[in-house]
């Protein structure tokens, strides 16, 4: 099978230079190629200019912005012979067909034989892109549908024709997966393919019952967001996401491609709100707004919503729907629930899921490929068929309910509903996991043991220990697996005590222990809420209680006599980011947004935090003055660190504690030292545990119990240094008075507290500090405000 070394994007738009930077993330040179503007001094000024714009976009495609380099601007016309060296040519410009051959026209006459072209169109069927190419060219080509933003959007359709190589389908399929980070989805030629197909349909049915119904945008997605386990942004917020303006466009190619007889054509009209919000520029947030709008009153911004009826806005209305309350009680409560949420929510889903299911075998002979599309390309937390299941209830199966359900209201019911009968599209038997496919037959869906999730290891097995907030599971080779389980995986008391539970059972059963979940959030830190609660009643002693107890729990992460590592996704917050300062290695997925941020809520560091940074600040700057390299991991740093100046090392502490700074990747946590050399970066998330079990494996051949460690700390001379920096923040008011308070407390323990350079400090002495200042700050009014406001509004207080 052919490998991927390097890739050539034609057409350097917003979505060909995203793609772009995407493929440099994955560490791979890119050329990124544009057409040249008529009298142009710089003939490569259009892909220069995407290329600059990738350093400024927000949200950031770009991993690290070092990953820029790899990007090389290129132009159609001079550069045409640089196809010649790449493996892959991926081509993004405009939607017309012509184009696209001119362009395809061009590609063929210069690349090398063997080499993968793709497309990232949306709406023109491969068969069309293909027509008239040589038989060469259409062995080599396939479409490519990346979802924008594609750092972010993990979905990606994979489209070839009868002609198109196996092998190229397959390395294609590999790449993307592997070194891209994507959930490939396998698409017949069908317009939309999956993910639009399903999706565009169902954002017209929410927009158009709506209208027809007389619902509030703000009721809908309100409806149509978390109690169907869709993102917040329901229908509306979507749309104003994505562009108003593109729901017709889309429309209208779907009108020329699909049957007429589809149930999106008879269903689809452009409502006159539409067609008169693009025309005055309301397209969504990339225009003056969209169904919700920011407007200032008072030097206030305040949230609006249209009335679809009228077209005027006014002040977004919180809602309150007996129907929302109901959805508790799971998906078919809030669907049966007579009023506007539960009817709106019927209709809306009713059709969306009559229309998926009656899509198979045309856009996919298989559910699975289906729901993943929806899960990844529209952040669905379910996908249609997941959805249906979930109607079920006692003796009747969530498809015989439907079914029953589609009769009374006058609709077909489609073969794949009627091939489940009385039975669920998925069902688990033991540690099995079996779908429906399209002969009625339940099949088993195939373990990977490199690509998988916690839930698959946990079907039908017991946890090897567990209480209320985290739980240890096996899975395999030796290792077991610590998962949080608390609301946001916040670390309260007894998930402390788990922590301790599993080294004690990893010691007597397992090689190596693995961190980690399938949460969208490794941890967001401790669970804040206790210890307000406990100060409310004056529970020093608990507060102090706990601090100790997550300082040892830690520690003896850190010395156990079997490696850890930690695999964390998403937010690791707090005592969630200490947890992974205390691990052997960290093996992280790319989107890791980690770092100390316990100034924000008014307290420091108190699990480790500040003693692993200075700790892995200072070995850092030793190595890299190649001063400790004879020593290897267990070292001593209170004699070489007097021959050089501490402070760059306690300066760049303090810079990440006292200013909240979180990492926008695990490349940026990496540069912040909370990954350190033997930690690992998986593009893919659901290979992230498969990966961190491996690194885990690997490091119990000859592992070597660390040793604690001393370092010498300058004390007063360097906590002067930092309060002097502190009052010009405050002076140009970049300091708020609490911020003062606290910053100065995370000086004083980075400094040393009363230390001097010629003493040695343990890690218990750096440990005792914490607590005893984390214990000072606790009883301090500005922190317990800061506290309360962060459970109140999840934002900081600036006090």
């Amino acid at each position: 099978m052919a490998e991927i070394r390097s890739v050539a994007v034609l057409g350097s738009g917003v979505m060909g230079a995203s793609i772009a930077a995407h493929i440099a993330n994955a560490g791979i040179p890119v050329l990124l190629f544009d057409i040249v503007p008529k009298d142009a001094s710089d003939r490569n000024v259009l892909a220069k200019g995407a290329i600059e714009k990738l350093l400024k976009a927000n949200p950031a495609p770009l991993t690290h912005k070092r990953n820029v380099k790899r990007i090389t601007p290129c132009n159609l016309e001079d550069d045409l012979k640089k196809l010649g060296e790449v493996d892959w040519i991926i081509e993004a410009v405009l939607e017309r067909e012509d184009i696209k051959h001119a362009v395809y026209e061009k590609v063929e006459k210069y690349r090398k034989v063997g080499s993968i072209v793709s497309s990232n169109t949306s709406t023109l069927p491969l068969h069309v892109l293909v027509k008239n190419m040589p038989e060469r060219f259409r062995k080599d080509f396939l479409i490519t549908h990346f979802f924008n933003p594609p750092r972010y959007m993990r979905l990606l359709e994979l489209i070839g024709s009868a002609d198109t190589r196996p092998d190229a389908l397959e390395t294609m399929r590999q790449f993307c997966d592997i070194q891209l980070g994507k959930g490939v989805v396998p698409c017949k030629d069908t317009p939309g393919f999956i993910a639009n197909r399903i999706g565009i349909f169902w954002l017209a049915k929410g927009l158009l019952t709506a209208l027809d119904q007389n619902i509030s945008v703000e009721a809908a997605d309100a409806v149509m967001g978390k109690p169907v386990g869709i993102p917040k942004t329901g229908v509306f917020g979507l749309m104003d996401l994505i562009g108003i303006d593109l729901l017709p466009l889309i429309a209208k190619s779907f009108a020329d491609t699909l049957s007429k007889e589809d149930a999106f054509l008879k269903l689809y009209r452009e409502p006159e709100r539409i067609t008169q919000m693009i025309a005055d520029g309301y397209t969504g947030r990339k225009g003056k707004g969209g169904f919700y709008r920011m407007n200032t009153e008072d030097g206030k911004k305040i949230k609006e919503a249209i009335n679809l009826q009228t077209g005027e806005y006014g002040p977004a209305q919180k809602v309150k729907l007996e129907s929302i309350n109901a959805a508790r009680g799971g998906l078919r409560a809030l669907v049966t629930f007579d009023d506007e949420g539960g009817r709106y929510a019927w209709e809306v889903l009713r059709d969306t899921l009559h229309y998926t299911a009656s899509l198979v075998p045309e856009i996919s002979d298989d559910i699975r490929s289906i729901d993943e599309a929806m899960r990844l390309g529209y952040n669905w937390k379910y996908g249609p068929f997941e959805l249906i299941d979930q109607l079920g209830s006692g003796d009747k199966a969530g498809p015989a309910w439907f079914a029953e359900a589609l009769r009374k209201d006058g609709l077909s019911i489609p073969s794949i509903i009627e091939k489940a009968g009385n039975a669920p599209f998925y069902r688990q038997e033991g540690s099995k996991t079996l779908f429906l496919n399209t002969a009625g037959k339940h099949e088993e869906i195939p373990f990977d043991a490199n690509a998988f999730m916690l839930a698959d290891h946990k079907a039908g097995k017991k946890p090897v220990v567990k209480n209320p907030s985290a739980a240890l599971w096996d899975i395999g080779e030796g290792i077991a697996c610590l998962e949080f389980t608390s609301k946001m995986n916040a670390l309260d008391p007894l998930s402390l005590e788990m922590v301790v539970k599993s080294i004690e059972a990893v010691k007597e059963n397992f090689r190596g222990l693995v961190i980690g979940n399938d949460a969208d959030n490794f941890c967001v830190g401790a669970n804040i809420g206790v210890l307000l609660f406990a100060a409310n009643v004056a529970a020093w002693k608990e507060i102090d209680g706990i601090i100790k107890q997550g300082q040892d729990a830690y520690a003896a992460l850190k010395f156990s006599p079997f490696p850890v590592v930690g695999a964390p996704s998403g937010m690791a917050l707090g005592g969630g980011c200490e947890i992974l300062l205390h691990c052997d290695a960290v093996n992280a997925h790319i989107e890791l947004y980690t770092g100390l941020v316990e100034v924000g809520v008014g307290v420091i560091p108190g699990w480790g935090g500040c003693k692993e940074m200075l700790l892995r600040g200072m070995k850092k700057r030793l190595t890299d003055d190649r001063l400790v390299s004879k020593f290897g991991r267990m070292f001593s740093i209170v004699g070489l660190v007097r021959s050089f100046n501490t402070m760059p090392v306690i300066q760049g502490a303090f810079e990440k504690i006292a200013l909240v700074k979180v990492s926008k990747s695990a490349e940026e946590a990496r540069d912040m030292l909370i990954l350190n050399s033997r930690s690992r970066i998986t593009m893919n998330r659901r290979r992230v545990l498969s990966d961190a079990r491996s690194l885990c494996v690997e490091l119990t051949k000859d592992y070597t119990v660390l040793e604690p460690q001393t370092i010498a700390l300058p004390g007063r001379s360097a906590r002067n240094a930092l309060e002097m920096g502190i009052r010009v923040f405050a002076k140009s008011g970049k300091a708020t008075p609490h911020d003062v308070v606290v910053s100065k407390a995370v000086a004083k323990v980075l400094s040393g507290g009363n230390t001097s350079i010629t003493h040695e400090l343990t890690e218990q002495d750096l440990l005792n500090l914490e607590r005893e200042t984390f214990t000072q700050l606790i009883r301090e009014p500005g922190t317990l405000a800061r506290i309360e406001h962060m459970l109140e509004t999840g934002k900081p207080l600036r006090n």
